[in-house]
């Protein structure tokens, strides 16, 4: 559905996204995830048509940006980073307006707004000015005109900024409610909010893509993590040597021990031990790895250089 083809975009001589490529299909909910600065809102201001790529195409079905970006328009719903809003006006009024925008026929507004104010829990906010409003409401303000006009895709960049815990809940609950009729894309540095709502991540560091991976597979890597007090030119080749392992990552040094994490399931624990202790290193410990969104993110944030990884 939805084809990002070797994106970049520039600012003067700073490059925010490099050579970015990824599809998503119908009904997916994706999380893309980064530190502030990795790409995100700019890869979400390209997809919706704020800003034309440096290089690089994005294609919706059989439209593209550029060539047909009002057709495109109309098929996205989009919530920025920072909302804007008319702080005069009541959050009726503002709906109604956006639903013009929207080319909503007239006949049809009166409905649409109530809708998206019932989805959005607003209703007790309806007929308040914008500028009275938390920072929580103002953001659902914000999503619920990006949902008026029912697209097939919805965009929402930082979704839960600003929101307490009880309106996170409603804006996860109101996320999968919209995964049913459209495809969505939740851009946030919140880890916890694409391991809630989102069965596939793709992660950001400094506008490249580094990882595009669904969660479950992601996290179910099974890999083992080992202590040794060799150095890695010593020890890659004893690990990697043992059969059924897959890749030897240093992970870390300290004190003189180095460790590592193996590819590896844990039913090849005891090879890896008989291997280090056969080459007459010592084995400071040897345990599986519980691995979690976290520390995938962690490890891709500490690598020294970005390398694009697929789960099988």
């Amino acid at each position: 559905m939805i084809q990002l083809s070797n994106l970049s975009r520039r600012y003067g001589e700073s490059l925010a996204v490099d050579d970015v490529s990824f599809t998503i299909e119908r009904g997916e909910v994706i999380g893309l995830l980064g530190h502030n600065g990795a790409g995100k809102t700019t890869i979400m201001k390209m997809l919706t048509g704020f800003l034309e790529p440096t290089s690089g195409t994005i294609r919706i079905d059989d439209l593209q940006i550029g060539r047909d970006t009002p057709a495109i328009q109309r098929r996205i719903g989009y919530l920025p980073e920072n909302c804007p809003v008319w702080p005069e006006m009541a959050v009726i009024e503002f709906l109604e307006y956006q639903a013009a925008l929207h080319d909503v026929p007239r006949e049809r507004r009166g409905r649409a707004i109530a809708d998206a104010i019932r989805r959005t829990d607003l209703a007790g906010k309806a007929t308040q000015s914008i500028q009275t409003l938390s920072r929580g409401y103002r953001q659902r303000v914000g999503v619920a005109q990006a949902i008026l006009h029912q697209p097939d895709i919805v965009i929402l960049d930082e979704p839960t900024n600003g929101l307490d815990p009880t309106q996170i809940l409603h804006m996860r609950a109101l996320i999968g409610e919209l995964a049913r009729t459209a495809t969505v894309i939740v851009s946030t540095h919140i880890l916890q909010e694409v391991q809630a709502v989102c069965a596939r991540v793709i992660i950001l560091r400094s506008g490249r893509k580094v990882i595009d991976a669904r969660l479950d597979e992601l996290q179910g890597e099974a890999r083992l993590l080992v202590t040794t007090d060799r150095d890695e030119s010593a020890a890659r080749p004893v690990l990697a040597a043992v059969d059924g392992v897959r890749s030897v990552t240093l992970l870390d040094t300290a004190g003189g021990q180095f460790r590592y994490a193996l590819g590896a399931g844990p039913e090849l624990a005891p090879a890896v031990g008989a291997a280090l202790c056969g080459a007459g290193f010592a084995l400071h410990e040897l345990v599986r790895e519980r691995r979690t969104l976290e520390a995938v993110f962690a490890e891709v944030n500490a690598a020294s250089r970005p390398e694009v990884r697929h789960a099988a």
